[in-house]
């Protein structure tokens, strides 16, 4: 009980000194993080948006396809990460094993699936209403997606927030294609993981500490949105 209460005490002071290292880690974290969600959502937003609104062969499978990658596995998007851009890989060449872009397209696979599907998930509650009133008053197919996708931006961005909490949050995917380099691919979880390790609980705890109130600001973002 004292080493829990010693940890977190010194921990807290690691944060109110403004400790570099702790702060070098959270900006390095939260750049590739967002980086990664800002990617993810500009690319499947769209795809999201184009299911929802396209009607083909096996639609309802993909979407169930979609919604059952939520919850793939960090490590295994790691490991197929890393077997790319190996030296063996297809896009070795590229030599981006252990670097933070390697980590960035990473997350932006990890997440779009998140993206993808609350998107699809967004669009469908809005009420069929909003089409049907569009199309009476001569509104074009295009100004008729515009006008529902502008109902649902509060579900859109929802799964934008939700996928930054996934990203910054996960930890295995990251020492896999990152390696846990000091002070170029370290990152909040990776950083946790190697402190706890060698013993460095005040320094885990801090990382720690941050990285609750990340995920606390995300958790009430996403509440204030849901709200509205």
């Amino acid at each position: 009980m004292d080493l829990l209460i010693d940890s977190f005490l010194t921990a807290i002071m690691l944060i109110l000194t403004g400790d570099r290292e702790v702060f070098s880690i959270t900006a390095r974290t939260l750049l590739i993080s967002s980086a990664s969600t800002f990617i993810a959502a500009s690319i499947f937003v769209p795809v999201g948006s184009l299911i929802y609104f396209q009607s083909f062969p096996g639609k309802g499978l993909l979407i169930n396809v979609i919604q059952t990658l939520f919850s793939m596995p960090t490590v295994f998007v790691g490991l197929l990460v890393f077997i790319t851009f190996s030296r063996e890989g297809p896009l070795g060449s590229f030599g981006l094993l252990f670097s933070p872009t390697a980590i960035i397209i990473g997350h932006v696979i990890l997440i779009s699936p998140i993206m993808a599907g609350l998107t699809i998930s967004a669009l469908r509650g809005i009420a069929p209403e909003i089409q049907d009133t569009a199309m009476s008053l001569g509104a074009s197919r295009l100004q008729t997606i515009h006008a529902i996708v502008r109902e649902a931006r509060y579900g859109v961005s929802t799964a934008v927030l939700l996928g930054f909490g996934r990203a910054i949050s996960e930890i295995g995917l990251a020492i896999v294609v990152g390696g846990n380099i000091r002070g170029y691919t370290r990152t909040l979880t990776t950083a946790m993981s190697l402190e706890t390790s060698i013993g460095n609980f005040e320094m885990a705890m801090a990382l720690g500490i941050i990285l609750v109130f990340l995920a606390l600001a995300v958790n009430i973002l996403v509440s204030q949105i849901q709200h509205r």
